[in-house]
């Protein structure tokens, strides 16, 4: 299945997906994150993608391993 149309929904804090067969997925961002993200390095790299890329977010989330994302794209920069 394609995705159709793709969008982050503000009012709901969901990326919302339309799929070539009708289906409807909305993917509560606030869960994702809290259940994958273990510092704000990483909350601040899913949010990129959120607003930036939905359509990629979506794919990482329902066909990917955020984790393994998470540690392979992270920078620390820890404040001094």
């Amino acid at each position: 299945m394609k995705i159709l149309s793709c969008a982050f929904n503000m009012d709901t804090a969901c990326v919302e997906l339309r799929l070539t067969d009708g289906t409807l997925i909305s993917i509560d961002c606030t869960a994702v994150e809290n259940e994958v993200a273990d510092n704000m390095y990483q909350r601040s790299e899913l949010d990129w993608l959120i607003y930036n890329d939905p359509v990629a977010y979506a794919e990482l989330i329902l066909n990917g391993d955020p984790a393994k994302y998470l540690d392979a794209v992270t920078e620390y920069n820890p404040l001094d």
